[in-house]
């Protein structure tokens, strides 16, 4: 599968992350999800309030996790050549904390936020102090219960005070992608250009339900590039595999790097 003329592209969704011990909401037997969009994060203090509160719990599960056996494989396959980069839709940042360095986070990041008014970047934490600062109860038991995509249900949201920009006190955001907001141009460039160098792409843990993946699976298979997809259940793009494999992608890729004779960093 390695023998190609070239290292290949990764592309990874949600299935990477669970054996890390976070929850992948659309595979089999996921629950219902309503997540929240840009237009009612944009329209709704109220919405602001209950994603930044699940969010901040979000965060702190991020933090507590730990890449797993699949994360560091890509990284140890990444430093021996027989991949060239990986392309995620996951925020976790568990790939870089592996030792992956060419990485395009397509969906972008929980550990960065920017203002939607004057364009500051901030780090997550500085922003999660003054979640804190703000929100003395936000962590005590029963104040946010958690729900899919960072949404929350909050007792005593009226009180609660969302993060602002401490350059112009704008409206602050998740560098992340919400449903009904546009990848960046330049970041799905580059995820289009890593392609475009590779023999190949290997699609791990991912349904493809959302366009991102489908347009990538796409361009490999216009420019006849093999494209293997590994995925416990169905996925969009199973038609257009070369190879589909029903399999755990920790498992996959701890045999795919024995295989190669590559040793896990």
């Amino acid at each position: 599968m390695l023998a190609q003329e070239g290292p290949l592209a990764v592309l990874t969704g949600a299935g990477v992350s669970t054996d890390s011990g976070i929850p992948d909401y659309r595979g089999e037997g996921a629950p219902p999800r309503a997540p929240m969009t840009f237009q009612q994060f944009l329209a709704s203090e109220t919405s602001r309030k209950r994603y930044w509160a699940g969010s901040h719990r979000g965060w702190g599960t991020f933090m507590a996790t730990t890449p797993n056996a699949g994360h560091r494989a890509l990284a140890s396959l990444e430093a021996s050549g027989r991949i060239n980069g990986v392309v995620t839709q996951n925020v976790d940042g568990l790939h870089v904390r592996a030792g992956s360095t060419r990485v395009i986070d397509v969906h972008g990041s929980m550990s960065r936020v920017f203002c939607l008014v004057c364009g500051q970047a901030f780090n997550r934490d500085s922003v999660e102090e003054q979640l804190l600062r703000e929100n003395p109860r936000l962590d005590e038991p029963g104040f946010v219960v958690l729900a899919p995509d960072g949404d929350a249900d909050v007792s005593g949201i009226e009180n609660f005070v969302v993060p602002t920009c401490s350059v112009c006190a704008g409206m602050l955001k998740p560098d992340v992608v919400f449903f009904g907001e546009l990848v960046p141009r330049k970041r799905f460039a580059a995820a289009q250009a890593l392609l475009t160098e590779s023999s190949g792409l290997l699609v791990l843990g991912s349904s493809l339900a959302v366009n991102t993946g489908v347009r990538l699976v796409e361009q490999s298979r216009r420019a006849a590039q093999p494209v293997i997809i590994v995925n416990r259940g169905a996925t969009k793009g199973d038609a257009k595999a070369s190879i589909r494999v029903e399999s755990g992608t920790t498992e996959f890729l701890l045999a795919l790097a024995d295989r190669a004779g590559v040793p896990i960093l």
